[in-house]
């Protein structure tokens, strides 16, 4: 049998690997990924040394039952001998994120060393897939095709979307789109005035990148609603709190059991943060108890609220956002884009304050601007050729919510007419209008689990018709 994996990043290696560990018997896993190597995507694929990975060691993994392990494969490994700064002097580690995409693969070799399966790894895109019979045809970007029985969509994030005020810029050197490709940041100048469209974590990761570079000038960072990614607290705390049990029926009734159960944090001495790493442990009932609309609510007015506070800077990228700010280097103004102009002397850009704010607008100059809108998962399907195919033979459609793909509660896609495609599944983030908070890597690793449990179930039912086939061409 053969299954075709789309996306060989962490969601993509993390099914292939959980399949793999639970193969009874031959089967080809064809991983479609166009990067050099498998596990890193968008995230640990970075040879950026000031990119570190967002939470302590010890609580990322590749196992949801083992939340140590990476911690522990670190330590043995000496995987950051050579970085001093990854370790906090309370022994947490934050290493850089190539770190965590090497010990992916290590852990994908290691269990398919002992498995039946048979793992490929395809360097190249898939440009569509088209249902042939009883499978699928999958073509490449190089020209190739291959064929599946069975195919798991894990595609990565999509790349930010550049707001419409900065089409004028498109072409110039140091307008940088896409923070993320390889050496983006090349092009900015040591002294240059530096616009960031987005203050979330890709633009924390931007401000240490430039700092690790030598840059020396003032970086703005702008965005509608001006929130930073909060910092980690300064030593580990325990969840703090019960959603679950009877969970909150509208966005405000949840917001306010968050607020109450923060102040009564704040009353007893504890910071904040384990009363939201409770509501991350209890987002799935808390999601699946939402209606539809309250979901939509909840994602439309609060979701960015949720973000800054939910995935968390690393200490060491806190630290330098910190020293851009004493030095007068590095601001954030909560603002809307206006009229942006390329000149001779530099980008003019209008900002406009947000509805009822009394600041006047403001006009600021710049040498080079970055998009860190985050990503454009909108527009998910159209800006993904192979999904677009299937979104054309009506195989896929976006979910209720705008976050990706409609799935089941057993993450098979759901079609045009709202079936459940056995042969058609997503692991990872593109099935969090599903199943809501989906985008942490404990969740995904735990949600990879699942999906490989679901198809090595379907495999173990096609058995006895795959053999017959083999011993039919013998």
């Amino acid at each position: 049998m053969r299954v075709a994996v789309i996306g060989g990043g962490f969601s993509g290696t993390a099914f292939a690997l959980q399949l793999a560990r639970r193969a009874d018997g031959p089967v080809a896993i064809d991983i479609i990924e166009p990067r050099p190597q498998l596990g890193g995507g968008v995230a640990y694929s970075s040879s950026d040394p000031a990119h570190r990975i967002n939470v302590p060691a010890a609580r990322m993994t590749i196992f949801a039952d083992d939340e140590g392990h990476f911690d522990r494969w670190i330590r043995r490994e000496g995987a950051v001998d050579d970085d001093p700064a990854a370790t906090l002097p309370d022994d947490r580690i934050f290493p850089r994120r190539a770190v965590f995409g090497r010990y992916v693969r290590g852990v994908l070799q290691e269990a398919l060393a002992l498995s039946p399966a048979r793992l490929a790894h395809i360097a190249e895109r898939a440009q569509a897939i088209h249902r042939e019979g009883a499978g699928y045809r999958v073509t490449l970007s190089g020209g190739g095709a291959i064929e599946a029985d069975l195919v798991v969509l894990a595609t990565s994030h999509p790349p930010p979307a550049a707001p419409a005020a900065l089409a004028p810029l498109a072409g110039l050197a140091k307008f940088i789109a896409d923070p993320w490709a390889p050496e983006a940041l090349a092009a900015v100048g040591p002294d240059d005035r530096v616009l960031i469209v987005g203050t979330g974590l890709t633009m924390a990761d931007i401000v240490a990148s430039l700092e690790r570079r030598g840059h020396r000038g003032s970086v703005v960072a702008v965005s509608r609603r001006g929130l930073l990614s909060r910092g980690h607290p300064p030593a580990p705390v325990e969840a703090k709190g019960d959603f679950a049990t009877r969970p909150a029926v509208t966005a405000l009734e949840l917001l306010r059991r968050i607020r109450r159960a923060v102040d009564a944090a704040g009353a007893a001495g504890l910071s904040w943060h384990g009363v939201l790493d409770a509501v991350r442990r209890d987002a799935y009932p808390i999601w699946r108890a939402l209606p539809v609309a309250e979901r939509s609510r909840l994602v439309r007015h609060l979701r960015a609220f949720w973000d800054v506070h939910r995935y968390r800077v690393a200490p060491q990228v806190e630290a330098a956002i910190a020293r851009a700010a004493a030095q007068g280097r590095f601001q954030v103004i909560k603002a809307d884009l206006g009229a942006v102009v390329a000149g001779d002397d530099g980008i003019v850009v209008d900002l406009r304050p947000r509805k009822g704010q009394r600041p006047a607008p403001t006009r600021l100059v710049f040498d080079a601007v970055v998009v860190a809108t985050g990503p454009a998962h909108g527009s998910v399907i159209a800006g993904n050729p192979a999904l677009a195919s299937l979104a054309v033979a009506g195989l896929v459609t976006a979910d209720a919510h705008g976050l990706g793909l409609a799935v089941d509660l057993r993450s098979h896609v759901l079609d045009a007419d709202g079936k459940a495609q056995e042969t058609l599944l997503v692991a990872g983030p593109l099935a969090r209008g599903t199943f809501g908070e989906l985008m942490g890597l404990p969740q995904v690793a735990l949600h990879a689990e699942q999906v490989a449990e679901i198809v090595a179930e379907w495999l173990r039912r096609q058995a006895p018709a795959a053999q017959a086939r083999q011993r039919a061409l013998v």
